[in-house]
């Protein structure tokens, strides 16, 4: 093998670690819900995924999710909350309220209705 080979080589491996450690090891933050009014409010854009993805709220607190849905994709014309038992349809180029108080501290996730786009709710 040549220098440049090994390089190539040795440059594809490191490569490779970063893309496993940051699709299977990294750690998300969340973005921390700040009560106003006495309920926890986030605009989440719907996008090729939610954005942001992972929300951190409170328990015993309202929640309001106000989803914007700015692409046609069939995909994501809905939004479901299993945990909470809600859904909720997203036409295109409206923004569409879902409110529920989540009680117990966990972590929920919220999807689509084909499980394609994802997203986390974190209650403390």
């Amino acid at each position: 093998m040549t220098v440049a080979q090994i390089g190539v080589l040795v440059g594809a491996v490191v490569l490779s670690i970063l893309v496993v450690w940051f699709f299977f090891f990294s750690k998300k933050t969340g973005t921390r819900l700040a009560a106003s009014a006495g309920v926890q409010e986030a605009n989440i854009v719907v996008k090729g995924g939610y954005t942001p993805d992972v929300l951190v709220v409170q328990a015993g607190q309202p929640v309001r999710l106000n989803f914007n849905r700015q692409e046609t994709a069939s995909c994501s014309e809905m939004v479901l909350f299993p945990d909470f038992d809600k859904s909720a349809k997203l036409p295109t180029g409206e923004t569409v309220s879902i409110e529920f108080t989540p009680e117990r501290p966990g972590e929920y996730d919220f999807q689509c209705q084909m499980g394609m786009l994802h997203g986390k709710l974190i209650v403390e």
